[in-house]
Order: structure tokens, then C-alpha cells, then sequence
């Protein structure tokens, strides 16, 4: 597909595309009626959607605002996997592959974010690894 808006053309804005496609794979194993693949297709849904619509704003309060949104909602992506794999619905691979194309999203979001607003505050960035 050709990149007609500015928003088409963001990395960020592609690789929240690639992880609506996982989804859609994945979800296609499930049945419909459980809430959590009904959360998960929404909450990726969202991250595009509001890549989208943060990059179309002309304030920078406005833009981090949405911008903010899907970074929360691709968190929520993540959670979704984690309750898949302890329920015993997916393998830990597999959510293990869509939490890290949610990690470079995230990661490329919140730098969207800071170089948005240099007023905000920030923590430094926790270590979610193994927990070792």
C-alpha cells in the first residue's frame, strides 16, 4: 500500500500494523467468545488508531496525549498475552514474539513522546527482564 499520509510513513505507525497482523493470526485460533481475545484485538486496534490521530495533531500536548493512549494500550496488548499463556491458550513463544514487537513499539513511542515535551517528567526505565 502506498504511504498517501504523513502518519503512513512513522516506523512506529508500521510496526503497530505488523502487530495488528499477529493478532489477527492469533486470534484467529481462539474462540470469539472469549473476553480477553475481544480486549486484545481492540487494545491493538487502538495503537495504529491513535498513532494515527496523535501525529495529526498540531499541539504538542494534544500529540502526546494520543500518543500516550497507544503506548497504553500496546501495555494492554502485552498483558492480553501474559493471560493467554497462563490460561494454557497460547505458548509462551508466541507471546513472547508479539511482546517483542510491543517493546520496540513502546520504546518508539515514548521517545516520540520526549521529544514532544521537554517539561515532562520521566522515571528511569525499569528492567523487565527475567527478574533475576
Amino acid at each position: 500500500m502506498s504511504e498517501v499520509f504523513d502518519h503512513e510513513k512513522l516506523k512506529v505507525y508500521q510496526r503497530a500494523l505488523d502487530f495488528v497482523e499477529f493478532t489477527d493470526a492469533l486470534l484467529s485460533t481462539f474462540p470469539k467468545s472469549m473476553a480477553v481475545c475481544d480486549q486484545l484485538d481492540r487494545a491493538s486496534t487502538s495503537i495504529p488508531l491513535n498513532i494515527a490521530g496523535g501525529d495529526g495533531k498540531f499541539t504538542s500536548k494534544d500529540r502526546c496525549r494520543f500518543f500516550d493512549i497507544a503506548r497504553g494500550s500496546a501495555l494492554e496488548c502485552a498483558t492480553a498475552l501474559d493471560v493467554l499463556v497462563r490460561k494454557g491458550k497460547s505458548e509462551e513463544t508466541t507471546g513472547t514474539e508479539g511482546k517483542e514487537i510491543l517493546r520496540e513499539v513502546v520504546s518508539m513511542l515514548v521517545g516520540l513522546i520526549r521529544s514532544q515535551k521537554t517539561d515532562r517528567v520521566y522515571e528511569d526505565q525499569g528492567d523487565y527482564g527475567s527478574g533475576d
